[in-house]
Order: structure tokens, then sequence, then C-alpha cells
């Protein structure tokens, strides 16, 4: 029997706590060969922003907050790197999984490399081919330097096939935030969100946006806000907001939050608020990935507002589509999505079933147990 080995997981903003806690529920059902250690670098440190999902997921705390806070890319990325190092010779675990393409997850992968710690990269892959995006960059150069390539999807098999990954590092996987969707489904169905917001399910508009493209630019998010208000004539329209997109919102001078009259604006959601609130929309208008995911799952129609995506899935199998405010109108663009998947089941997307995290456990004992 083979002896227990350590597997640091490391978590550093929103999307990668629902990404690491399927993975650590698993890893802590087969105790007898794994100790889970998981560390939070507090890249995403407001409390609104993280500890909400701990609770959500009825998930233990940490074994370690590093409160890394945010700063320029290089700056935050050197603090994760420097707390990452101390702790790794510390704990010295036999290998080390990132999730996503946040700065913590580039710079996990870099100090485990530089120590000789076998790197595990789920969600591995994914490309949008827009370097402008500091995930994409982050994305490439954790694959670089990784042993063993997680993907989600086949489309992200062949982006590594073809950057000259050695085919028996890739695993398929599927999607491990469909994992934590699954496991969340029974107290969404009964959550009272939508009743306390007075808003009738299929009949709401649901916005989330904070990339800096969108909310860096006062005009362009101006821009989309007053598109959103003429979609809210027909429709109610709720945008729990992201503190990068409040800080925008107050700056202006007209601040749109406080003169839009139709937008419902919310502080930030827990994943539980979020996903009820979701679930039952009839349309989604956002700039996130693990949303995009989450509503071709689901079967709602939605609209990212970006000119790419590292996950073209969605497009072609899922309810997703790309827009451009400037060039065409969201409210337009909300109602013909609307009418395009108006009672139409949702797609069938292969392995995203709910059992990523034991396919990725099962690959980590393959190839990890082995070295």
């Amino acid at each position: 029997m083979p002896r227990i080995k350590t597997i640091a997981l490391v978590a550093g903003a929103r999307p990668n706590y629902m990404k690491v806690f399927p993975l650590l529920k698993e890893l802590e059902r087969r105790a007898d060969r794994w100790r889970a250690v998981l560390i939070h670098t507090g890249q995403h440190y407001d409390p609104l922003m993280n500890d909400v999902f701990f609770e959500d997921f009825d998930a233990r705390k940490p074994d370690h907050f590093l409160g890394v806070g945010s700063g320029p890319h290089g700056a935050q990325t050197a603090r994760v790197m420097i707390a990452l190092e101390e702790l790794f010779q510390q704990e010295r675990p036999h290998a080390l999984v990132v999730v996503g393409d946040v700065n913590s997850t580039m710079a996990g992968a870099l100090v485990a490399a530089k120590m000789g710690i076998p790197v595990a990269h789920l969600e591995a892959g994914l490309r949008s081919g827009d370097r402008t995006m500091p995930e994409e960059i982050n994305r490439r150069v954790t694959d670089a330097i990784s042993d063993l390539l997680l993907t989600p999807s086949e489309d992200a098999d062949e982006h590594l096939r073809r950057e000259g990954v050695a085919p028996e590092k890739i695993v398929r996987v599927g999607n491990i935030m469909v994992d934590s969707l699954v496991s969340a489904l029974d107290k969404v169905r009964s959550h009272p969100i939508a009743q306390h917001l007075g808003v009738e399910d299929r009949v709401f508009c649901l916005v989330t946006l904070h990339r800096p493209s969108n909310v860096d630019d006062p005009k362009r998010l101006s821009l989309m806000v007053r598109q959103m208000e003429d979609l809210a004539r027909n429709m109610p329209v709720v945008f729990p907001v992201h503190p990068r997109t409040r800080k925008m919102l107050e700056s202006m001078a007209k601040n749109p939050a406080e003169e839009s009259g139709g937008i419902r604006f919310l502080n930030p959601l827990g994943y539980l608020d979020f996903l009820a609130l979701e679930s039952r929309a009839a349309v989604v208008i956002t700039d996130s990935g693990g949303v995009q995911e989450e509503t071709s799952f689901l079967g709602i129609p939605c609209l990212t507002v970006r000119p790419n995506t590292e996950r073209p899935i969605t497009l072609t199998l899922g309810t997703n589509r790309l827009v451009d405010p400037e060039r065409t109108n969201l409210a337009a663009e909300a109602e013909a999505a609307m009418a395009r998947w108006k009672g139409k089941p949702a797609p069938r997307i292969p392995l995203w079933d709910g059992h990523t995290a034991e396919r990725v456990v099962d690959a980590l004992e393959a190839r990890m147990m082995m070295q």
C-alpha cells in the first residue's frame, strides 16, 4: 500500500474556489492515500468576494492564508511566489495542483517547478488567443511548465498538442466547475433570493461585469449601462456589482448606479445566491469565463461581452454568444437570444457530468503516485 502523499492545492481568486472544493472533497475521501493542504493566497481578499464561498460550500478553512492582496500584476505575482516558496519549504508537498488562470495559478506553478515539485494544472489548454488578457499569459506559462495537464474539452487537448506538449502529459477530465454546480442544485432550487428581490423565474436579466476592458473605460461602461436600461424597459435587470466595477461607477461624474431607474444594482453575491439567480434568469449578460460554462450547463442564454473566449465549446455546444456593445445593442441581442433558446432543453456537453473531481484524482494517482 502506498504511503500517504501530501498534495498542495492553491486558490487565489473567486473562480478558483468552485474548482478547488470538489477536488478537495475527493482527496479527503481518499485520505488513506492523500493529505490535502489547502492554500488561499488572498489574491481576492474582500469577504464578500471569498469568505462567503467557504460558507456556501461548507468547506473547511484553508490550512494557510497568505494575504497577498491586490496590486499590479508583477508585484502581486511576486508576493505570491515569495510566500509560496517559504511555505513549500515547510510543507514539502509531493505535488501541487493549480487551477484556472489567475496570477496565483502561474505563481504557484513557477515556484513548484523551480523547487522540483510536480505540477498538475486543472483546466489546462484553454486559449483565447488574446495576449492582452493577463489570464491568457498565465494559462500559457502555467501549461508550459506543468507535468500533468488536466483538460476540460477536446479543443483544449488540441491546443496543447499544437504547442508541442507530449500526449502522455494530457488527460481530459471534464469541467470541474460543473461538479460544484451539480452539488449545489438541491440548495439552489429552494433558494429564496429571487423571491426576496421580487423577480419572477425566466422574466429577468442577470448581469455581471468585471474585466478591465469593459469596466475601466468610463465611456464603454456607461454605454453598456445605457443599453441595459433599454432592456430594463421590458424586463427587470439585476446587476451584482464587482468591487472593481463599483469603484469605476462611483468615480463617474454621474454615477449610473445612482442615476439608473430600471437596473437593480446589488453588492457582490455568494455562490449560492448568484447561482440561484442565474438558474432562474431569462438571459445573462457577462464577461466571466465561469458564467459562460454555468449558463451553458443550465440552458440559460448568455451574452458574453468580449471579442473572444477561451471556452469555445460554450459557443459551439452551449448557449453562449459573443457580443460587442459598440457594434450591436445589448437589449436587442438579449431579446434575440431569449427567442432562440425559448423552450429548448439544456445542451449536453461531454464530461460535464459532476464527476470531474474523481477523474482528476484518478489521474493524479496514475501519474503522480508513480513519482
